[in-house]
């Protein structure tokens, strides 16, 4: 059990205070519930621009870094669709330190054009390393196109294309800062030995003269339900052919979540696990395959990913799993590997809640759901699942709602890249 206090501050942020004696460290979370889904179509990668940006320095703090590396402390940030996330740890002594650097960025951020500039190019070639200069690095983008057609989950979190950021002015950075960057879109919550009234008070003397903001958050519209296949077939020099099936699924907080989660893994989760059995050790048409969701606060995706085994072509490999599909749909699950799996994730959902550096990540993470209780309730939502709920989920898995992602190569590795060259050179 997850101890810990809420508040509210009068302009909107939220607040939640663990307290945990086992450490002399103090985390702090800050959650900003913004991500690539909050992005203008035309201004797509923004919210992990400023994943970047607040690291910049703020008018009272010329380096974020180099304040909380003196106060013997370390932080990241990272950024989904959902959500922009910042942490940092350091010793409880110096939590002011670190309540003061998050409060001076909420509120007096330094954006200028040598920032922006800087950072700029940061992210640009962090899109050509991860995304151009990959074999695989487009697949997110082809994929999440071809599932998505009205909802911003259409691009990924890097962005739809690399000229958004390259091109982005400094007024449209500046706008989506006062957007979203202020504390009634904002989640601290904290985590260490301290007294909770004393984290309060310090709270408070920091955040409770930063005003709330206008929120700018467009409406997202949801997807109309999929009566027809799509498909996309990619032929280039990929190292391997690969296969991604995918289905639009229920959203984080929807009824059939968990069934789909554990659906996964009942196919996918380790070497005893079903359709690793059948399709690679039984049927050896399969080099490797997995199955998991993208588990996104809006609808999100059930994705089934299988590579051919060495001369099997992928006709032959979807075909076997289409039947292997099928032929699931039918049978009972034995009840006993339910048991086992719901058991692994029970586990995992209770070490996640060990240290005090993830137990504050959780409480805001589960907040932004809209309950931070959750951290104490989804080990109770993953046990109530059913071996009935599996089988309901998996025969919504057709093939006149499957978005089929086919990639196909013939094993030479050549980058985006180095392809534009040789075009340039023609």
């Amino acid at each position: 059990m997850v101890n810990f206090e809420k508040h509210t501050l009068e302009n909107g942020l939220t607040v939640l205070i663990h307290q945990d004696t086992n450490t002399p460290l103090a985390t702090i979370n800050m959650l900003y519930k913004v991500g690539s889904r909050d992005e203008s179509p035309e201004r797509t990668g923004f919210a992990h621009l400023f994943e970047h940006l607040m690291f910049g320095g703020s008018k009272h703090a010329t380096s974020y870094d180099d304040v909380v590396q003196l106060a013997g402390g370390d932080s990241n940030a990272y950024t989904n669709s959902d959500i922009t996330n910042f942490y940092c740890t350091l010793p409880a002594i110096n939590l002011e330190t670190a309540l003061w650097l998050e409060a001076d960025r909420m509120q007096y951020l330094n954006i200028n054009q040598k920032s922006l500039s800087t950072q700029q190019q940061v992210v640009i070639e962090e899109f050509k390393e991860t995304c151009i200069n990959q074999p695989y690095g487009m697949v997110w983008h082809m994929l999440a196109e071809e599932c998505y057609k009205v909802h911003p989950y259409q691009w990924p979190t890097i962005g739809k294309v690399i000229e958004h950021i390259a091109d982005a002015k400094l007024e449209d950075v500046q706008k989506f800062y006062k957007s979203f960057y202020g504390p009634n879109n904002a989640i601290l919550s904290i985590a260490g030995p301290m007294d909770p009234a004393s984290v309060l008070a310090l709270i408070k003397s920091r955040f409770d003269a930063i005003p709330s903001r206008a929120i700018n958050r467009s409406i997202r519209l949801e997807e109309a339900l999929q009566t027809e296949a799509r498909t996309i077939n990619s032929e280039a020099p990929y190292p391997s052919s690969v296969l991604y099936l995918a289905w639009l699924m229920d959203n984080r907080n929807g009824p059939n979540y968990y069934a789909f989660d554990l659906l996964s893994d009942v196919m996918s989760l380790g070497r005893s696990s079903l359709f690793y059995q059948r399709m690679v050790k039984v049927l050896k048409v399969c080099a490797h395959m997995d199955a998991y969701i993208t588990g996104t606060e809006d609808q999100g995706l059930f994705i089934m990913e299988l590579r051919p085994s060495k001369d099997v072509s992928m006709e032959e490999m979807e075909e076997h799993l289409w039947n292997e599909l099928e032929a699931f749909q039918k049978t009972e699950i034995n009840p006993s590997i339910l048991a086992k799996l719901k058991n692994k994730n029970e586990s995992t959902v209770c070490f996640s809640n060990v240290s005090a550096s993830h137990k504050a990540a959780n409480l805001a993470y589960y907040e932004s759901l809209g309950d931070a209780n959750l951290i104490n309730t989804e080990a109770d939502r993953i046990s109530e699942v059913t071996t009935a709920d599996i089988k309901r989920v998996a025969n919504l898995l057709r093939k006149d709602n499957v978005n089929t992602l086919r990639l196909i190569g013939n094993g030479e590795v050549v980058t985006i890249a180095e392809m534009e060259d040789e075009e340039e050179d023609e």
